[in-house]
């Protein structure tokens, strides 16, 4: 039972998901509101494994309808099978001269046929997609609509009712309502501006880079093999390459990745052969790249001359 942002907090702490006291109030906000949440950020800041770590603390599945240009309701909702449903009306033609064979009329036809639809027009010739198997679960779920910023507007306009309303019309069917409310999490890059009227019906949170310390205690829980000095070195140095300016700055996803290569090339320090081969890890741009390595021969060439310079300071002491 969900009865504050704390149980939140310590529900996803059990899934290893640091959650922030912002993350864990919209969580909490959007479960007694029962509204969507939108989460907005750079890309590989743990937006969609917000989703994936609810559902698997809450104990529901988790329902993903990833979101791309042409995305339409065909591929989002559902599929009607009408070649599955052709092959039965042929398979069932012996059957149906059988039950229309006596009729003393074509009303007499049309309506023993009329009670025959449910066989033609049923849920068996009707294909899912992500949405409308949220809608019609048999038990609650968490639907994750991955990077709608990706989706087309007119796409994001045909989203507007189903999160309204909760209910979908088939027309071979009627109305299909919610059997039970969906938790929805929205995901977006940011890579175009959503619609004023998508955010009105959700809850709104940004998730952004962390700080060192958070990216640390993020690192030491996901890859205990790595060494508390290197671990810090290592989202140090990914602090320092963020402030940068790079094409795509690192994720915490790809500091992840750093880290567990540092564990299987038994890694001890950041030194310069070890930069050298293991950067593309992080920086996935040759520009980044070559910034990155002139970067770091920069920072050597003058810590060596500070060196030197203080040899040299030394030497003068000495020698008055």
């Amino acid at each position: 039972m969900v009865n504050a942002p704390a149980d939140v907090h310590d529900m996803l702490a059990t899934q290893q998901y640091i959650a922030t006291d912002e993350i864990a109030t919209a969580m909490f906000l959007a479960q007694r509101l029962g509204k969507p949440l939108l989460t907005e950020g750079p890309a590989g800041v743990g937006k969609t494994e917000l989703s994936k770590a609810w559902a698997a603390a809450a104990g529901r599945e988790l329902i993903r309808l990833q979101c791309y240009e042409g995305l339409d309701e065909t591929k989002a909702l559902y599929e009607w099978e009408y070649a599955k449903q052709l092959l039965y009306t042929q398979l069932l033609r012996d059957k149906l001269s059988e039950v229309l064979g006596d009729a003393q009329s074509l009303r007499e036809a049309a309506d023993r046929l009329a009670s025959e639809e449910d066989v033609f027009f049923s849920e068996r010739f009707l294909l899912p997609r992500p949405l409308l198997r949220a809608i019609t679960s048999d038990q609650p779920v968490v639907l994750l609509i991955d990077e709608i910023d990706r989706a087309d507007a007119e796409f994001e306009a045909f989203l507007l009712e189903v999160l309204s309303d909760f209910q979908v019309s088939v027309p071979e069917l009627g109305t299909l309502r919610a059997r039970h409310m969906p938790t929805v999490i929205l995901t977006s890059n940011n890579t175009r501006e959503l619609s004023e009227a998508l955010k009105r019906r959700c809850l709104y949170i940004h998730i952004g880079y962390p700080d060192l310390e958070a990216e640390l205690r993020i690192v030491q829980l996901k890859v205990p093999g790595l060494s508390p000095r290197l671990a810090r070195e290592a989202v140090a140095y990914v602090q320092h390459l963020r402030e940068t300016d790079l094409k795509k700055h690192p994720s915490v996803s790809e500091t992840l990745d750093w880290a567990r290569a540092l564990v299987e090339l038994n890694a001890q320090a950041l030194d310069r052969a070890t930069l050298d081969n293991t950067l593309s890890v992080l920086l996935k741009y040759e520009s980044d790249l070559r910034q990155a390595q002139q970067s770091e021969k920069r920072n050597r060439r003058d810590e060596f001359g500070g060196r030197r310079a203080l040899r040299d300071e030394s030497d003068l002491d000495w020698r008055s």
